[in-house]
Parts: structure tokens; C-alpha cells; sequence
């Protein structure tokens, strides 16, 4: 699925946030006109050892996140 259908699947779902490793899609789609936050993980891989460190600062997050904020956390 390209990004673009993965994120009106996503929303038309009714997911309110879309976490993402794609370093890209902030460049590549407009996030800020969706309906729903978008947070990019920037780790050396996205492999979930390198991921995993991200993940609490991503659970502090979602508590007061809004649709159409784009946040990227980096390792």
C-alpha cells in the first residue's frame, strides 16, 4: 500500500496517530492537513532494538498530541 492509501485507511479507521519510522513522508505527504497526528521515529535502523528507546518518550506524547502535529523523536 503506498503511503498516501495507508494514511486514508488509517484515518477513514479512525486512528489518531500514525507512528512511522519513514524518515521521508513528512516530504513526501501533507501530514499537517490529515486528521490525525503523525510522530516519525529517527533511530539508526528501524529495526525494534533501535526503536524501543523511542517508545517512552512516544507513550509521554500521546496524551496531549492533536491532528495534524508532526513530531519526529530522535535517538
Amino acid at each position: 500500500m503506498k503511503n498516501s492509501e495507508l494514511l486514508r485507511a488509517a484515518t477513514a479507521a479512525g486512528f489518531q496517530v500514525f507512528l512511522t519510522a519513514d524518515q521521508g513522508i513528512a516530504y513526501q505527504q501533507n501530514l499537517e492537513s490529515a486528521d490525525m497526528a503523525t510522530v516519525i521515529l529517527a533511530a539508526k535502523t528501524s529495526s525494534p532494538a533501535d526503536l524501543e528507546p523511542l517508545m517512552s518518550r512516544v507513550a509521554q506524547l500521546l496524551s496531549g498530541i492533536r491532528p495534524g502535529v508532526v513530531i519526529k523523536i530522535a535517538a
